[in-house]
């Protein structure tokens, strides 16, 4: 029997609502670097979410795309290139470029936190020494051509960081994400008492009623179907599970979500959302 942990301290539909900074404060630095991630937790970001992808040599990188082409100055998938080769490339000056004003001059690679791709281990290592409790939200992306490894490959690294097993009457301080109920029975099948999010773009009738997955405990609804189906949050914590929001950056948005009861908000703008939920 496996076991759905809330988060600590929080029951479902309560009021105290967790800000996750979604691939880090990416609306302030380029997403999914150290630099967003170091920014969203001195901006006070609740949680940290990531994606994860393996690489053609076994390391998890938090990329969220299939091929680096749009985060990056190279070509080519992530499951095809080692990490080497990643480590190779800029990963930030897009997001400079996309948000300066004036023809700046050439700035790759000027900040190794801002350009470098980054591991899911690097990021455990930020998170061990912030200094405070900062949860992980990892998402694993599919379909991949790596199938049940990137599974097994999370929990070896979760394991190695203490983060597979429950303590002091709460769940370890990560969770996983996926839109794969497949991906999500592997992790429980290897650490059952690490929490897992169902992700959705569309709500199924399946899933009308709050019913997720077995095993899952909470329910991870694009903030679309809020909006079209505003009584799901209510129908999903009679059922006994948490509703994680995502992606949530309009004030209208974070108004609803609150007005609602969501039991934690992932946003690119972590400081904003806090702000506006008076948790400053």
């Amino acid at each position: 029997m496996t076991t759905a942990y809330p988060l600590r301290d929080r029951t479902p539909g309560s009021s105290r609502i967790s800000v996750v900074a979604h691939r880090g404060a990416s609306e302030d630095a380029p997403e999914h670097t150290l630099a967003a991630y170091r920014r969203a937790i001195e901006d006070g970001a609740d949680a940290l979410e990531c994606d994860v992808r393996l690489t053609a040599d076994g390391h998890l990188v938090c990329v969220h795309d299939r091929r680096v082409n749009r985060t990056s100055n190279g070509r080519g998938a992530v499951s095809a290139l080692e990490l080497a080769d990643l480590a190779a490339l800029d990963f930030g000056s897009w997001k400079e470029d996309e948000d300066a004003t004036w023809e700046a001059p050439d700035r790759q690679h000027e900040d190794p936190e801002r350009t470098s791709v980054l591991t899911l281990e690097r990021l455990l290592e930020l998170v061990s020494d912030a200094g405070r409790r900062v949860e992980l939200a990892i998402e694993t992306k599919h379909p991949t051509r790596w199938a049940g490894q990137v599974e097994e490959r999370l929990v070896a690294l979760l394991e190695r960081f203490g983060h597979t097993r429950a303590s002091d009457g709460g769940p370890p301080p990560v969770r996983v994400m996926s839109f794969s109920a497949r991906s999500l029975h592997r992790v429980r099948a290897a650490a059952p008492d690490i929490p897992g999010v169902y992700l959705m773009q569309f709500l199924t009738p399946r899933h009308r009623d709050g019913r997720l997955p077995p095993g899952v405990g909470i329910a991870g609804p694009g903030v679309r179907i809020l909006r079209a189906h505003p009584d799901y949050v209510s129908k999903a914590h009679r059922a006994g599970h948490q509703v994680h929001v995502w992606t949530v950056n309009d004030e209208a948005d974070v108004e609803l979500c609150e007005r609602l009861g969501v039991d934690a908000i992932i946003t690119n703008r972590p400081k904003q959302v806090r702000a506006q939920l008076g948790l400053d």
